[in-house]
């Protein structure tokens, strides 16, 4: 049996991975499964799938985990220290789902012990790409791309000679705000922001998705994980979410990834590769589809774009700096502290305040080097939004 560990199990990814687990129970044997403050699913998940280890990421948690799986026989943990250490168990495929810079350390930690690591926490290799391809290079581990634009890209190259790439497109929904008039986006609310055309996700990445801040992610990861230079790096807004990615071949030749908008089907194919199995997946319609539009993205409208290729073309811990003014910008709004307009505003100023006050974007990539930068960004960004406050 294969053995597997859910990181983020309660969020949508680790779901959808349940829901498939679920469907083979005969095939895999569960280790760990962790989550955040939903531990009524934690522990219904950790029961029913007989996981070895349940763990909450907040340690005031651990009590009404305690007794949420009291006479089960699963042991159960919390906090930081302990995602890592479950992460250390012996597994054979680690799921990556937490959300944000907290999953970093459990999926070095996956790695470490040669497990192939289902990557859907894009901020870990925006953040600390070599330091994570570096680690399963030296511990012989493997890393398979689970957001849907990447799995289509690694899907594409299969058995290409990646020297022979050009160019590769990764495609945006364009989120809630796509065709929204620019003058009104300052005044978007949390609500309007979290409601996806096309998805179905948490609210964060959805968010995110209005932003584009996830599209401006994806294009640092696809840079750290396949080594494409930044001018190779498109991104087109496709309203329909049917075409995840395509690769352009130097003959001119363009291979497209094409399926309906559910995430089982990059997580399927991460968890059974190197075959393909049968998956619970919608067969695509194109005749119902109808047609399949394209069109270049505004800058206007998504600065994210803009400030991703800076942060491509700068590298160092740029990506670190990036990622964590993201994280608390996106806070900072949640909670109505700063405009939609507000993110990109307060990111930018970080990347700026940062890389010409503390040498920060040329410093050498160490996951000491990384946490430091994504302190130290986290801090700026809120000092950036008292100052705001105080202005107003």
């Amino acid at each position: 049996m294969k053995r597997v560990s859910i990181f983020g199990a309660t969020g949508s990814i680790g779901q959808n991975t349940i829901d498939l687990l679920r469907r083979q129970p005969e095939e895999f044997d569960v280790v760990a499964l962790s989550g955040g403050h939903n531990i009524g699913q934690l522990a219904k998940d950790a029961i029913e799938l007989q996981a070895n280890i349940a763990v909450t990421a907040h340690d005031d948690r651990l009590d009404d985990l305690r007794r949420a799986l009291a006479g089960s026989g699963i042991e159960v943990a919390a906090g930081q220290a302990a995602l890592k250490e479950a992460a250390a168990h012996p597994a054979h495929w680690v799921m990556s789902a937490i959300v944000g810079i907290a999953g970093l350390p459990p999926g070095l930690a996956a790695l470490e012990q040669g497990a192939t690591l289902a990557l859907a926490n894009k901020e870990s290799l925006v953040a600390a790409g070599p330091v994570l391809m570096d680690s399963a290079r030296r511990n012989g581990a493997r890393i398979l791309p689970v957001d849907s634009e990447h799995s289509a890209i690694f899907q594409a190259l299969a058995g290409e000679d990646i020297s022979a790439v050009n160019r590769v497109i990764i495609t945006a929904s364009g989120g809630a705000f796509r065709d929204w008039p620019l003058n009104d986006l300052a005044g978007a609310t949390v609500a309007q922001a979290s409601a996806h055309p096309n998805w179905d996700m948490g609210q964060r990445i959805t968010i995110d998705s209005a932003s584009m801040f996830n599209k401006a992610l994806e294009m640092i990861e696809a840079r750290e994980f396949f080594d494409f230079q930044p001018d190779q790096i498109e991104v087109l807004v496709h309203p329909e979410s049917l075409v995840h990615a395509l690769v352009g071949f130097c003959d001119g030749a363009l291979m497209a990834h094409v399926g309906p908008p559910d995430m089982r089907h990059a997580i399927g194919f991460a968890l059974n590769w190197p075959q393909r199995r049968s998956l619970p997946v919608d067969q695509l319609d194109l005749a119902a589809a109808g047609q399949l539009t394209f069109r270049e993205p505004d800058i206007a409208r998504y600065p994210a774009l803009r400030l991703a290729r800076n942060v491509m073309a700068q590298r160092g811990l740029s990506g670190a700096v990036f990622n964590a003014a993201k994280e608390r910008a996106l806070d900072h709004f949640i909670a109505g502290r700063i405009g939609f307009t507000g993110m990109n505003s307060v990111v930018e100023e970080v990347l700026t305040r940062l890389s010409s006050e503390n040498g920060l974007i040329d410093a050498e990539i160490t996951l000491d080097s990384v946490g430091k930068a994504d302190h130290l960004a986290r801090q700026c960004a809120d000092q950036l939004v008292l100052e705001q406050a105080n202005r107003t």
